[in-house]
């Protein structure tokens, strides 16, 4: 009898212990807060991984994931500056940053800040595409609009202890019965852009042309004038030449005489030719002086 006694009590000695241990110890996991309360209220909260204790049957713990979360928006309608309708489909990435608010507000409950979330990126979104034209969110779509919507939205959603990493645009696109007429308005701009370039272009060659040609003009006209300056120094000496050769009577009636057969020879080119001189005229006299 006192035997089973004995090992009842050494049973309930140990599940005693393994029940206190097991309500003192506790582990913490990589990227993972946990809270530990005592009477609900928040005394401690552990970040670093490892195996913790706690006061048992006082204190209780509550795990949060300290980890970066993925939370697809649905699609919503949104108003441009200039009254044009567009539809943003967008994704948030975003973490818990202070576990001690994230409870108080939220309870640490996902499904809640997932609420608040979209709701703060929904009014952020609007408020930033509200004052923006669409050309302008077309041109700052990207890195620049994301970085708007996220700072912003942070702006509303800190107060939970949770931040928005990024709010990410998956795709900003028009209603199906605006994009026929947005797309005919933008080809028909980037062809006055395509006008503009090929007239500044024509433009440009034109002047180009034009200044080619002046140069080529003046160029001309410079070497025409060297030309003829040459010409006539050379006509000068030439003229000279012969006047040194031809300087006595003889010499000059010789180059008259040479002159007229040139004259004759030239008329005569081209087959049977007939001549007819006046008997006054200089080479008749030359001709009937050689028949005498």
């Amino acid at each position: 009898m006192k035997n089973t006694v004995g090992k009842v009590i050494s049973i309930l000695l140990i599940l005693l212990i393994l029940i206190t241990a097991t309500n003192t110890l506790y582990t913490v996991q990589p990227k993972q807060y946990v809270a530990v309360r005592q009477f609900g209220r928040i005394v401690n909260i552990v970040d670093t991984p490892g195996l913790k204790a706690k006061i048992p049957f006082i204190q209780t713990i509550q795990r949060i994931t300290a980890a970066t979360i993925l939370y697809d928006i649905p699609a919503s309608d949104v108003i441009t500056k200039d009254k044009k309708s567009m539809i943003s489909d967008n994704y948030v990435l975003w973490r818990v940053t202070d576990p001690t608010l994230y409870i108080q507000t939220l309870n640490a409950i996902e499904a809640r800040a997932a609420e608040r979330i979209e709701a703060a990126v929904y009014n952020s979104l609007k408020k930033i595409i509200s004052s923006m034209t669409q050309d302008e969110i077309i041109a700052a779509r990207g890195e620049r609009l994301t970085q708007l919507i996220t700072d912003d939205a942070n702006g509303d959603i800190r107060v939970y202890g949770i931040e928005i990493v990024q709010s990410q645009i998956k795709a900003l696109d028009l209603p199906d019965d605006n994009k026929a007429a947005v797309f005919a308005r933008m080809i028909s701009e980037r062809e006055n852009i395509a006008a503009g370039y090929t007239a500044e272009g024509e433009s440009e060659a034109k002047k180009i042309r034009n200044e080619t040609d002046r140069e080529v003009t003046v160029m001309t006209a410079d070497v025409e004038k060297e030309a003829a300056g040459i010409l006539a120094e050379g006509e000068s000496q030439y003229m000279q030449i012969l006047a040194d050769a031809y300087n006595t009577p003889e010499k000059a009636e010789f180059y008259h005489f040479v002159r007229s057969l040139d004259a004759l020879k030239a008329s005569l080119a081209g087959g049977n030719k007939t001549v007819i001189l006046d008997k006054d005229s200089e080479l008749a006299q030359i001709l009937y002086g050689m028949i005498d």
